[in-house]
Order: structure tokens, then sequence, then C-alpha cells
């Protein structure tokens, strides 16, 4: 799944937009509330599925404005795997899991293992763990579960606290980093 040129998007401002990426470095850490507040002129979020088999590989922010047929397919990409439920996702959540994800300087995409989550799928993953949020941010479309290989949790999670965007959980048996655009709070070792 890749986001294709639209009406919305002209062909001047996408390469302005990638020229300006080649100019400018990666955020680093101390730079991250800047970029979350507009300071890039894109935003790229690149993700696959090991449940569904899908990719995405997405410009969803270019020059101030959030790209709908982008965030759709996001929307689409993020849903639950289970029920086939889909759910807006916050760009909030967007924004930081793209901060990060360029923080940590890497072009692998993320593993998605939880985007959204339905009621019942939540309640189902409770009864097998206690580690599953009765009112988990999943279910309103404001939390992702990521993997990455070549980064470890620990270098996950730090590039993401560092947003000062939400809670960054760090689940470093299980692999995995959450990230949400709820309150600013970090767990887990």
């Amino acid at each position: 799944m890749t986001i294709g040129t639209s009406s919305l998007i002209t062909r001047r401002g996408v390469l302005r937009a990638f020229a300006a990426t080649t100019l400018i470095a990666a955020p680093t850490l101390s730079q991250a509330a800047g970029f979350l507040k507009g300071a890039g002129d894109i935003r790229r979020i690149k993700m696959y599925s090991g449940r569904t088999g899908e990719r995405l590989d997405s410009i969803y922010w270019v020059e101030g404005q959030y790209i709908p047929e982008a965030l759709a397919e996001i929307n689409h990409f993020m849903r639950d795997w289970r029920t086939g439920g889909v759910k807006q996702i916050d760009r909030r959540t967007l924004d930081i899991m793209a901060a990060a994800h360029n923080m940590m300087d890497v072009s692998e995409p993320y593993l998605l293992l939880s985007g959204y989550r339905s009621p019942q799928t939540n309640a189902q993953l409770r009864t097998r763990s206690r580690g599953v949020a009765r009112n988990s941010l999943h279910m309103k479309g404001q939390a992702a579960d990521l993997r990455l290989a070549s980064r470890s949790v620990r270098q996950m999670a730090k590039a993401a606290i560092a947003c000062h965007g939400g809670g960054v959980g760090t689940y470093s048996r299980s692999n995995f980093v959450h990230m949400d655009c709820g309150d600013v709070r970090s767990w887990g070792g």
C-alpha cells in the first residue's frame, strides 16, 4: 500500500519536501519536540504487518497539511486484524511514531504488532495477559505496539520518550515498544 499523488498534493510541493529532507539531517533527540510542532516539511510512516502481510510507506503530511487519503490508508492498515474493525488513528500518535523513526535514523519499516483494537479484541487479550489495560488507548486509535529489527526496544523507547508526546511502554521480554498520545509517562524496562 503506497500513497500516490493526488489533487491535494502538488508535484512542486512534494519535490520541495523531498529536497528539504536531503538538506536537513534527521532530528536528534534534543530536536524531537520541535519536529512534532511542525519543524519538518514532510511526515512519513513506514510499516509492515506480519499478520496481514501488508506493507505501508506513506507520506501523510506535507507542508503543514495532513493528507486525508494517506490517513485513510493508515487507518485501514492499522485496523484490528482479528475483527476487521477500522478506527481513525490519532494523528498525534502517528507524529510520535514518525518522529521517533526519524530520530533513530533507520530506513527499515516498523513492524506493527497492534494498532487499533476493538473492545472485543481488547477483552480477549486481557484474559491472556495482565499487561493489557481495561481502557486501552488502542481502543481509541491512540496507540501502537511496534518493533524494529535493527534497534533495541531501549533505543526505540528513548527516541519515543524524547518526543514528550505521550506514553511509552518498554516491553523488553516481548521485544516491542508501545507508543501513544495519552498523558506523558513511561513504564517497563
